[in-house]
């Protein structure tokens, strides 16, 4: 059997241990809990972002539609213009 100083001395450092892990697990959970935040942050600005793009993405002019009569309407010219000659 062991010495009473010595299970004393166990006893000691099984407490400093305990407190180091307690510290050290408190530690790893603040740092888990501003990795949950930051992430929730991310999450809401791209749905800000997404909303956003959607918005631009409704409100744009139909270019290639505007190209397209752009283009009849100088066809329709030179047919005129042709013609006319």
């Amino acid at each position: 059997m062991t010495p009473p100083e010595q299970q004393v001395n166990v006893a000691l450092e099984l407490e400093r241990l305990r407190g180091t892990c307690e510290s050290g697990f408190i530690r790893v959970d603040g740092q888990l809990a501003l990795l949950v935040q930051r992430s929730e942050q991310t999450d809401k600005k791209l749905d800000d972002h997404e909303t956003r793009l959607d918005a631009l993405e409704k409100s744009r002019w139909p270019l290639p539609s505007v190209a397209v009569l752009v283009a009849l309407g100088s066809l329709g010219i030179a047919l005129w213009q042709a013609v006319g000659r």
